[in-house]
């Protein structure tokens, strides 16, 4: 009986992994947006922008980090995946690219710089609930 409990254990660990990278928690949920673009992944969570301090530091996709770029951190999707981040209060919107990631423990969905948080008018919150509509490894045509 004793080797049944590691098994069961090994699991919960696999489960909770595949959990984690799949992004699907009670922060951010996958969702279809219609049958046109049932590849298009929609994830809804919270938003935040990242401290002065990093400000020409290089992100962990070896770029530097910038305030004015529009880019961010996102620790479910991949590097260079393009997204447009929707602010749900006010709707507006802004199209980033995914260049760094955030803390393992953070429950955030992106960390985005302070040309991102202005443009979506919430600087002077912090934080804001998001939107944030996956676009795909191409820069997306404006």
């Amino acid at each position: 009986m004793k080797n049944f409990y590691p098994t069961v254990r090994s699991v919960i660990i696999m489960f909770f992994c595949l959990h984690q990278y799949t992004g699907t928690s009670a922060q951010s949920t996958a969702k279809e947006s219609n049958p046109v673009h049932a590849s298009r992944r929609i994830l809804y969570g919270t938003a935040s922008f990242y401290a002065n301090k990093f400000n020409g530091r290089q992100t962990a996709s070896g770029e530097i980090f910038s305030q004015d770029k529009l880019t961010c951190a996102c620790n479910v999707l991949p590097f260079g995946t393009w997204i447009k981040v929707t602010n749900i209060k006010n709707g507006n919107s802004a199209i980033v690219k995914v260049n760094d990631r955030m803390h393992p423990k953070m429950k955030r969905i992106v960390d985005l710089t302070r040309a991102t948080a202005i443009s979506l008018g919430y600087k002077s919150q912090g934080i804001v609930k998001v939107k944030v509509e996956v676009l795909g490894k191409t820069r997306p045509q404006l």
